[in-house]
């Protein structure tokens, strides 16, 4: 193969069919994508389908803690675990840019089929285009998921006054990650993202006790998920400031850009709203877990502001965390 991508890849012909064979059939081959048809014909799921598909545009492609590849599958996979699903399949998409290396190809290909195999997840199906050079920023991915769903009821109709809100981990670290490996942070400490599967921290969630609703806050943060949760209805969330966990590098880091970490984005992080009295058999659930270790009550759903998220601040005062306006973080997924 040549050391670049070069449009011949694209081109279905014999660098394609190159591509395939020595590169992605290696690393995600199966008996239903050996077959090579325009689509996967998959078995019986057994159960009610959940179906998403996300893109990802990530800049720069590797960062600490993760790369394009692993965020592609993580996207996905973490999408079908928060609608209350088993996930099962995946599609992939690939835009490559001409002049991309050919080893950066190879490793994020290792890192998509290292990521599927964790997560318990097959690639079935996909496509491959290659755009002129100038035109993709080295490669972008999409992926597309099918699971089973095995908790159904999930959502913002479900929450009820009084119901706990938790959160697995530190959030904003995946925000900052990227912002630092675009060298815009002269930051000192463990910064990485915290991009990673959640099939495990939801399963042990929903097997722990009565969940309501579950989310990774991705774009726009944890703030503006929560809201996300409760606008336009007759339900409020209240936060406990000193409750939600920030990582001292995360928190230098946004402070030194005037950002909030309450609003940079996660990718291996869940917000689970429980039953008041199941909170704490969840926490235990996912502490369990790797990845759920820090997991903490953050708030409670009350009734007090209707359609707000409030955040009780260290001193005493309170403020209301809106939704994220503007692009604070552009093209961290």
């Amino acid at each position: 193969m040549q050391s670049i991508i070069t449009m011949d890849y694209g081109s279905g012909g014999v660098r394609t069919a190159q591509l395939i064979d020595e590169i992605l059939l290696p690393a995600f081959g199966n008996a239903t994508l050996n077959d090579l048809g325009d689509g996967a014909v998959l078995p019986d799921l057994g159960g009610q389908p959940v179906f998403s598909t996300d893109s990802f545009v990530v800049t720069p492609w590797k960062f600490p803690g993760g790369d394009i590849g692993k965020l592609a599958v993580c996207g996905t996979v973490n999408d079908l675990c928060m609608a209350g699903g088993k996930p099962l399949y995946l599609s992939l998409s690939l835009i490559l840019e001409e002049g991309l290396p050919m080893d950066d190809l190879r490793t994020v290909v290792d890192s998509i089929a290292r990521t599927a195999r964790e997560a318990g997840v097959q690639i079935v199906t996909g496509d491959t285009k290659v755009v002129e050079r100038g035109s993709a920023d080295g490669l972008y991915i999409n992926t597309a998921g099918i699971g089973v769903l095995r908790a159904p009821g999930l959502g913002r109709r479900a929450l009820r006054p009084g119901d706990a809100v938790l959160v697995s981990g530190s959030v904003g670290c995946h925000g900052a990650a990227v912002l630092m490996a675009r060298g815009d942070l002269p930051v000192e400490g463990d910064l990485r993202s915290d991009c990673r599967p959640l099939h495990e921290l939801s399963a042990a969630a929903l097997a722990a006790g009565e969940v309501h609703i579950l989310r990774d806050p991705t774009r726009g943060g944890v703030a503006t998920t929560l809201n996300e949760f409760v606008e336009g209805s007759g339900l409020c969330i209240d936060l406990e400031e000193e409750a939600i966990p920030v990582d001292e590098p995360v928190a230098a880091a946004c402070d030194l850009l005037g950002l909030d970490p309450l609003y940079a984005a996660c990718e291996g992080r869940m917000l689970a709203v429980v039953a008041p009295g199941d909170a704490e058999a969840v926490l235990g659930a996912l502490r369990a877990l790797p990845g759920g270790e820090g997991a903490c009550r953050i708030g409670t759903v009350g009734t007090g502001r209707p359609g707000k998220v409030v955040l009780h601040t260290a001193l005493g005062g309170s403020r209301i965390l809106g939704k994220l306006t503007g692009a604070q973080l552009p093209r961290i997924c």
